[in-house]
């Protein structure tokens, strides 16, 4: 299983504070596999070492955003409603939230689009 980020690079290079130390593992390992489900396993197959510096910078800074984002958004994410409704004030999950879901994964639209420079996440590319 790839882990893109160590906790050296997350604390700091990304600066990052949001993940608890026992759950970094967890949430790192399960970011780097859902970079790895959104750029069709291509950087398994090629070798993150083999990537351009430029890729592998893009790729771990997404994989530290998106690893902070499900781990503050867990709840929100694991739940199988579209959308809810208490007392009158409602909340849902539609084309205007700025999540999109690619692959079955939720990534915030930003965070995909930092990642498609890689050239990775084009369906029609062999790379």
């Amino acid at each position: 299983m790839n882990m893109y980020v160590d906790k050296k690079y997350y604390q700091d290079t990304y600066k990052g504070d949001v993940i608890p130390e026992d759950k970094f593992e967890e949430k790192i390992k399960e970011a780097s596999m859902h970079i790895d489900t959104l750029t069709y396993n291509r950087i398994v197959r090629k070798k993150f070492d083999n990537l351009t510096e430029f890729q592998q910078s893009i790729i771990r800074e997404v994989v530290c955003k998106l690893a902070d984002f499900e781990y503050e958004n867990a709840d929100i994410l694991k739940t199988p409603l579209s959308s809810y409704a208490i007392n009158g004030v409602s909340m849902s999950f539609g084309k205007s939230w700025n999540v999109q879901i690619q692959n079955g994964v939720a990534i915030p639209k930003d965070y995909y689009c930092l990642l498609a420079q890689t050239g990775l996440t084009c369906r029609n590319v062999r790379y």
